[in-house]
């Protein structure tokens, strides 16, 4: 019986209902210690099962919180015979987890797809509800897997239920509810179904604070004529009361009750076999289960409250608390067992326990646990005895964690690593990982500095891996120094390295020579991601979007999850260029709402360029303004970029101009995406009337056009010279080589200036055809600015533009449009759902969802649709 709870039965009873009807849903139930969850969580399973639900079980034990995929095991452990039904490569991932295969190097979060995978499964049998108890105490591995899973969950039929404290388990993202403290008259009752005498009940409700377990504490405090101190808090205070009680047993049970607490799982024939070894055993544990302090069954040691475990072991003293671990660690059989209390039992350095950690931590690290590797290589670190193994450990430790998305962590344990280190060089590959934390918690310059001063000092090979790092993050944060100063080093070394030095020439304006060498670094294409930026740099959009495309399909066939939000960050940039907005936005949407699942908050920051530029070709200045104010500031020319062309497009020339002017001579200018708004600049100049501040702009875009050898870039720089030289053949040029394909915005733009000048010229006859063309391209585009220009420009000809048509597919949200242009194309809704890390039943809700949209009611119309 719950006493003050209906508001959050209420709630339970929603999200059963969820998944009754079809739909599904996570919540986390957040609270102090003692306040209710595990009761919470106990109605709900009652409840659930009277419905006909699965119901699952997890309880994070705190002992393991540092264990690899603990918690996670739980969960699979009663459904290891449907793995197999699972694709191959998540089948395999959560066989690791188990410890019945082992796989490397797939990606971490592959896990939590398997993990969503099967459950989708299972409830193809019929609804389930997953409950996780005491979350704070997951491992972060198996608390990763989970989250994952529930966040994506849609249609499955699956709802999940996390309880935890205030502190410990981030679920951002997810809804929450926080039990409230009970009510006077919700406590008097719980006060009267224990039986407490009314004489009492009024002292213990004050004391208790409306804290449940508080209540039943305190109350059982008072009929022994115990009192604990009023100065803590309640949880604290019930903490104090169990310690009390575990100080009023026996000695020898307290010290059967410390070996269960530091054992943890409740593995009752592992806690005995280490009991021989200090002279307790079985009989010792009477004591405390008669004062239903833990229950006892065939092989299972229950605490009756996770408080009272933290009580037994905390009240111990640390010689007992080592001898107790380092029996637990001699009497297990598992060696992940045993590393998980070697440190516990280790005091001083020892070369043999520092080499068994350091295997467990190469074991996790094999099973993407990459927080646990990185807590197990620190540990190893601590207790080894020789300072390169320490140096060794500790940097795999910064490269864990990193791995692990913990860059705050991974930048700690690479400094404390350069203190063990010193004097002495640190190596390439710490410097490397220390470099890498940098750039991610947004210190771009002190990565640039890191890597060039150690570089000098590094063996060449090394070194020169370094500079190629320095170059990329020089290049993001408009360095012109240490872009040029990489290059020089490189050839000096003996490595001359065709991006660098390309790169050098760029940021000196020198595009003759440098877009040449770039050109050729993208045609030999030796690395994938250096040839996707430059591909974006030199502005090849089809290269670009033929090799993001075929790597977002690599990614999505190996279960790279982690590693597809960059892929299709640059995916969406070339989809962009070439027009395809929709593509782009749906890109986009994919890639956050992945980086939102797993954690990756910095790349959901750089996304906002590519959404903020189509907010500013649709003239939406809110929502592009906001975008940009949330990129990093790495990203500054990307945002004057934007902005610039926002604010030609509504028409606010001087504003574009200055901000465009201030980006060129100002800190982080990046000139690949600069030249981008040099049409806009020269654009701004002339319609103010300072045709003068056009110039230098143009000269650069003239230099740029000739050396790339893009047709759209050479398009566009005639375009500008015809708006600045008043010669139609440019114009007439231009749209020559627009006709070529690329970039269809910029092509609307070309037809709607020399629209403009043949109307001034008056032929307007003449000035329809570009003028329609353009209204049509800026219409397909959202360009409303773009568009309410050229229309007006035709009204002055005398004519009307055509009623334009909207496409299909208009009305789907970018997730219905993904499933269903991969739907049209033939491949089942299992196929869709592995490509998409979604379940296959979500697959079929978004189908559901979309077909009435576009008129049609089975797959088979599906291919007869133009889904632009």
């Amino acid at each position: 019986m719950l006493y003050g709870r209906s508001t959050e039965q209420a709630e339970l009873e929603c999200l059963i209902t969820l998944a009754l009807q079809g739909d599904s849903g996570a919540l986390v139930v957040r609270g102090e210690a003692g306040i209710g969850k595990t009761a919470l969580l106990g109605w709900a399973a009652d409840r659930a099962s009277a419905l006909g639900l699965r119901v699952l079980r997890v309880t994070g034990i705190e002992p393991e919180a540092d264990l690899a995929f603990g918690g996670l095991t739980q969960l699979l452990w009663p459904l290891q015979d449907r793995l197999d039904r699972l694709p191959a490569p998540q089948a395999a991932a959560l066989k690791a987890v188990l410890g019945a295969g082992l796989t490397r190097g797939h990606d971490r979060f592959l896990t939590g797809l398997a993990v969503l995978t099967l459950l989708a499964d299972l409830a193809e049998e019929g609804p389930v509800l997953c409950l996780v108890d005491d979350a704070q105490w997951l491992d972060h591995a198996s608390a990763e897997a989970m989250l994952f899973a529930a966040r994506r969950l849609a249609a499955e039929r699956v709802a999940m239920v996390f309880a935890t404290r205030e502190d410990g388990f981030a679920a951002p993202g997810l809804t929450e509810l926080r039990p409230s403290r009970l009510d006077g008259e919700s406590a008097a009752r719980l006060l009267a179904a224990h039986e407490v005498a009314p004489v009492l009940r009024e002292q213990v409700i004050a004391e208790s604070a409306g804290n449940p377990l508080a209540l039943i504490e305190f109350a059982a405090a008072r009929r022994i004529r115990s009192t604990e101190p009023l100065h803590l808090q309640v949880p604290d205070r019930v903490l104090s009361s169990f310690r009390a009680q575990i100080g009023r047993l026996p000695e020898r049970t307290r010290l059967m009750a410390l070996i269960a607490a530091a054992e943890g799982r409740g593995d009752l024939p592992l806690q005995l076999k280490a009991a021989q070894s200090l002279g307790v055993g079985l009989d010792d544990l009477e004591e405390a289960e008669r004062a239903g302090l833990i229950q006892v069954s065939e092989s299972v040691v229950t605490f009756r409250h996770p408080l009272v475990a933290t009580a037994a072991y905390q009240g111990a003293a640390l010689a007992r608390r080592v001898a107790v671990h380092r029996a637990l660690a001699e009497a297990s059989d598992s060696p992940d067992c045993r590393a998980h209390h070697l440190p516990a039992a280790t005091v001083e350095p020892d070369a043999g326990v520092a080499a068994e950690l350091a295997a467990a931590a190469e074991r996790a690290a094999a099973r993407t646990a990459y927080t646990a590797a990185a807590r197990l290589y620190e540990q190893a670190a601590r207790v080894a005895i020789d300072g390169q193994d320490q140096v060794g450990w500790l940097t795999r430790a910064a490269a864990a964690a990193l791995s692990g998305g913990h860059p705050g962590q991974a930048a700690v344990l690479a400094e404390q690593a350069e203190r063990v280190v010193a004097p002495a060089l640190p190596d390439a590959e710490l410097t490397a990982v220390r470099a890498a934390a940098m750039f991610e918690l947004g210190e771009e310059a002190a990565a640039v500095r890191l890597l060039h001063d150690r570089a000098v000092r590094a063996a060449p090979r090394q070194g020169a891996a370094m500079l190629r790092t320095g170059v990329t993050y020089a290049w993001f944060t408009g360095d012109e120094a240490a872009v040029t100063a990489a290059a020089e080093k490189l050839a000096a070394l003996g490595s001359p390295d065709p991006m660098a030095e390309g790169l050098s020439h760029l940021m000196r304006a020198d595009y003759a020579r440098g877009l040449p060498l770039l050109v050729d670094f993208l045609a030999a294409a030796p690395d994938t991601e250096r040839a996707l930026y430059t591909g974006l740099i030199i502005g090849a959009d089809a290269a670009t979007m033929a090799l993001a495309a075929a790597e977002a399909a690599r990614c999505r066939e190996q279960g790279l999850i982690g590693a597809l939000p960059h892929v299709l960050q640059v995916l969406a940039q070339a989809q962009l260029w070439a027009g395809l907005h929709r593509e782009a936005e749906a890109s986009v949407a994919e890639a956050v709402g992945i980086a939102c699942d797993t954690g990756l908050q910095q790349r959901i920051a750089w996304l906002s360029g590519v959404t903020a530029r189509i907010a500013a070709i649709a003239g939406d200045e809110a929502r592009c303004r906001g975008l940009v104010a949330a990129a990093p500031d790495a990203y500054r020319a990307t945002g004057a970029a934007v902005l610039g062309l926002l604010e030609v497009g509504l028409g606010d020339h001087e504003a574009a101009l200055n901000r465009l002017e201030a980006a060129w001579s100002g800190p982080g200018r990046n000139a690949a995406v600069l030249l981008s708004s040099v049409p806009d600049q020269i654009e701004a100049a002339v319609r103010l009337g300072q045709p003068h501040r056009a110039e230098e702009p143009l000269g650069h875009l003239l230099a740029w056009a000739d050396a790339s050898g893009q047709a759209w870039a050479r398009a566009v720089a005639l375009r500008c010279q015809a708006l600045t030289s008043d010669d139609e053949t440019h114009y007439e040029a231009a749209l020559r080589l627009h006709a070529e394909g690329g970039r269809p915005f910029e092509h609307a733009r070309t037809q709607l200036l020399y629209g403009e000048w043949l109307r001034r010229a008056r032929r307007p006859g003449e000035a329809r055809g570009p003028l329609h063309a353009a209204v049509e391209i800026f219409t397909r585009l959202g360009a409303v600015p773009w568009a309410g220009r050229a229309t007006s420009e035709l009204h002055a000809t005398g004519e009307a533009p055509r009623t334009a048509h909207p496409a299909p597919a208009a009305e789907l949200t970018p997730q219905e449009l993904h499933v269903v242009r991969l739907a049209a194309s033939g491949r089942s809704s299992r196929e869709i759902a592995a490509q998409l890390f979604l379940s296959p039943r979500t697959v079929e809700y978004h189908l559901y969802k979309a077909y009435p949209k576009l008129g049609v009611t089975s797959r088979r119309e599906l291919s007869r649709l133009h889904l632009a």
